[in-house]
Formats: structure tokens, C-alpha cells, sequence
């Protein structure tokens, strides 16, 4: 593991949100002003094949990740803002095992995105 690299890590790691490549580099360079794009987009590549690092494409269309340990969540994206939303919900998970049963089937991966808009109410508080 190089300095860049762990630089990189360092920044997934401290990231609440799920940055693109882009805003991963920017977020390196302040860092480490010698980090390069080519150099974040091998690293989360390398860190993608070892497991350690989720790549999300998300219907916006650009790759955005995040690390890969943790508890299972599932991700509510908000259209307008594009920001993504962590959540888990043990009713859900229940509702998914039940469904797979029901046809014969049991999950071994699965992944749930939920699109959404902010309800009119809560966008007047913001």
C-alpha cells in the first residue's frame, strides 16, 4: 500500500456520504496535493477487486463508493438533491427472505435502492 493509496482509504473510510471518483480526488488531493484522478480511479479499482471497497451505480449513473465492511443497508436516493441515504429495516429484510421462499428460492445477495422525492412539507422546513 503506497501513501496515495492509503490516503485514499482514509477518505472512504471518513466519508458519510458516497463519493464518485471525482469527489473522492478532491477530497485526496486537499490531502495530498500529488494524488491524481488515474491514480484514485486505480486505487478504488484495486480496493473494489480485494473486497474492501462497494462500487454503487446508481441511476444518476456515476460510480460511487463506499467501504465495503459493515452491516447490510440498503440506500433511499433523493432524485433532486442526489444524495443517498443509509437505512435498514429488519421488516423489509424479513419481507424480501419470505417472498424468496414463497417461490422456492433463498437469497444469497441482494441489493435494494429506492428512488424517491421529498414529500412538499418537508422541502418548505429545508
Amino acid at each position: 500500500m503506497t501513501g496515495q493509496r492509503l490516503t485514499i482509504l482514509a477518505v472512504l473510510a471518513q466519508a458519510d456520504d458516497h463519493p464518485d471518483a471525482v469527489e473522492l480526488h478532491r477530497r485526496a488531493a486537499q490531502i495530498d496535493p500529488g494524488i491524481s484522478l488515474a491514480t484514485v480511479y486505480r486505487t478504488v479499482k484495486l480496493l473494489q477487486d480485494k473486497g474492501i471497497l462497494a462500487r454503487h451505480a446508481f441511476a444518476d449513473g456515476r460510480a460511487r463508493y463506499e467501504t465495503a465492511e459493515g452491516d447490510h443497508h440498503d440506500h433511499l436516493i433523493d432524485i433532486e438533491s442526489g444524495r443517498v441515504i443509509e437505512f435498514q429495516s429488519p421488516e423489509i429484510e424479513r419481507l424480501q427472505d419470505e417472498v424468496a421462499r414463497r417461490l422456492g428460492f433463498k437469497i444469497v445477495s441482494h441489493r435494494l435502492e429506492i428512488y424517491a422525492r421529498p414529500i412538499k412539507a418537508r422541502r418548505r422546513e429545508r
